[in-house]
């Protein structure tokens, strides 16, 4: 986070700087072609963990390669464990700097790098995923899921509307507020999302039915984190996901998938949060808990009656 994120004590999310497309027919002027972008990414970062998920769910690992940063970000921003053999970065900030050297700002991930012309496509995590849905289908498995299917987009896109900016980015809002009523409100209205979901998800399996959808995945990221950081060190305290009965069930549920479950990096998760954003946890010290079984029985399965 950056001082030009807080504005009259709330939480402001910077823009996304690069907003190009990759298309199937090549008109943007990246086509979509099998090993000439490569995808960086950070475990802990919810935003980078769907492209994650998708990634993995369409059978895009060899058409798409990744490349992982450290978890542990300072001043300079996002590392390589070990200099990218790509690109040469040490720094993801290089490629930022390469691509626009009068960017300023917060170095983020997901974002996607081409080979060809030497510079960022996109950072723009809103999109990657679907882009990756529907732009890069010559290059999906066999049986892909349609993740982002156009009879449901209308509703897919009304629910991932209410779940950013109460859930995704709520946790935010409520954790960096530098104001009680912003915190207030950010806080009032995560858990009324929350209630929400949870009576939704009391009648069906995913948030759209009997199938994964991008809603889902767009869902995940911020439930596999609540407990672990949400919720003490971001003060989203009044219930855990362990107690809301549906939405801790349809969590394990994904987390089942490997696509979800083998992308989930829980001491990523924590080492990031509680190490990195010293304004919050000034220590740096890592918490242990909390105790949670991912790999318990979820009983949602086909004929669960959920």
């Amino acid at each position: 986070m950056t001082a030009q994120e807080v504005e009259r004590g709330r939480f402001v999310r910077q823009q996304n700087r690069f907003t190009d497309r990759i298309t199937a027919d090549g008109s943007s002027g990246y086509p979509a072609e099998a090993g000439r972008y490569r995808l960086f990414v950070s475990y802990a970062c919810p935003w980078a963990h769907r492209s994650l998920i998708v990634r993995r769910l369409l059978g895009l690992e060899d058409a798409l390669p990744v490349a992982v940063v450290d978890p542990i970000r300072d001043e300079r921003g996002w590392r390589f464990p070990d200099r990218d053999p790509v690109t040469g970065a040490v720094f993801l900030s290089e490629l930022y700097l390469a691509s626009d050297p009068s960017f300023e700002g917060r170095y983020t991930v997901p974002c996607i790098w081409d080979t060809v012309t030497g510079r960022l496509v996109t950072n723009d995590f809103p999109t990657i995923t679907t882009m990756l849905e529907t732009e890069f289908t010559a290059l999906h498995r066999d049986g892909a899921p349609d993740l982002y299917p156009e009879a449901l987009r209308p509703e897919i896109d009304e629910l991932d509307d209410l779940v950013y900016h109460t859930v995704n980015n709520g946790v935010y809002k409520a954790g960096f507020a530098t104001a009680q009523d912003a915190y207030e409100e950010a806080f009032d209205a995560l858990f009324a999302t929350f209630d929400r979901l949870e009576e939704r998800l009391a009648g069906r399996r995913y948030l759209l039915g009997d199938r994964i959808t991008e809603a889902d995945v767009r869902l995940y990221p911020t439930l596999a984190r609540f407990d672990a950081v949400y919720y003490s060190h971001f003060k989203c305290n009044l219930r855990r996901l362990v107690d809301y009965p549906n939405l801790w069930a349809y969590a394990r549920d994904l987390y089942s998938v490997p696509a979800f479950g083998e992308t989930t990096n829980f001491d990523h998760i924590k080492r990031h949060y509680y190490v990195t954003q010293r304004n919050i946890n000034p220590s740096g010290v890592v918490p242990k808990g909390p105790l949670i079984d991912w790999t318990a029985p979820h009983g949602r399965g086909a004929d669960s009656g959920a």
